[in-house]
């Protein structure tokens, strides 16, 4: 974990340096910036592993932040925020970031996120690490088929209608759970548990903007809510 490098965006002073003396004795290398514009500079400079983007930050707040990197980029974002029923929460997911967290946090719970984060990103090939349930019906050299949607669960690519679709490791972690199941309606809880790495109760939230992201790229009926039990993907 020494070499990863964390991009960390807060204007206040107090939390940045104590954000970044925690993370560094945890191993990360830290890039802290308090605004931004800087932020973005940073980013386009050192590439970094992950960016941790408040909320709230002077010159270009942390969502309009995190819609430039997620222009140019699928580098994990994780959003912090003061308030945890604040619409900045659902902006920010909306953006493109993969996570959040609510301020005040712990340190020790910041650097669990970020580790979930990672791993996850770090085994985008599906669930749990490994490729996604293959189904003799469904699947040819690797690709899973739904009508008009291509799924290749070995190049990590998708397509629809034979054109590219751009997904974000985290959307194609959740396309996965989907096609590993198709017609199996799969809960928020256990999405938040095999896609986020939750060890923990969640904000349904997470899971809720991501299908709503999900859906918009590959179609919207694709993906069908079952209300009071969660989401199934049609076959």
């Amino acid at each position: 974990m020494g070499d990863t490098h964390v991009l960390f965006v807060e204007d206040d002073d107090v939390i940045r340096e104590a954000t970044q003396l925690a993370l560094e004795r945890d191993g990360f290398e830290v890039t802290a910036v308090p605004d931004g514009l800087t932020g973005l500079e940073r980013f386009r400079e050192r590439q970094p592993d992950i960016a941790l983007l408040d909320v709230m930050v002077p010159g270009l707040d942390g969502v309009s932040l995190c819609r430039r990197i997620r222009d140019e980029s699928t580098v994990p974002v994780i959003m912090l925020s003061a308030r945890a029923d604040s619409i900045d929460v659902v902006l920010g997911l909306e953006a493109g970031a993969d996570d959040y967290v609510t301020k005040p946090f712990d340190g020790a719970v910041l650097v669990a996120r970020i580790r979930a984060v990672l791993r996850r990103f770090g085994h985008a090939s599906g669930p749990n690490g490994s490729a996604a349930a293959e189904t003799p019906d469904t699947i040819e050299g690797g690709v899973l088929r739904f009508g008009d949607l291509e799924v290749d669960t070995e190049g990590m690519e998708v397509r629809k209608a034979g054109l590219p679709v751009a997904l974000t490791p985290t959307e194609m972690r959740l396309l996965l759970e989907f096609s590993a199941a198709p017609g199996t309606v799969l809960s928020r809880d256990r999405l938040l548990e095999r896609v986020w790495d939750y060890g923990w109760g969640g904000d349904t939230r997470v899971v809720d903007v991501h299908v709503q992201r999900l859906r918009g790229k590959i179609g919207q009926d694709r993906i069908e809510t079952v209300r009071g039990f969660g989401y199934k993907l049609r076959g």
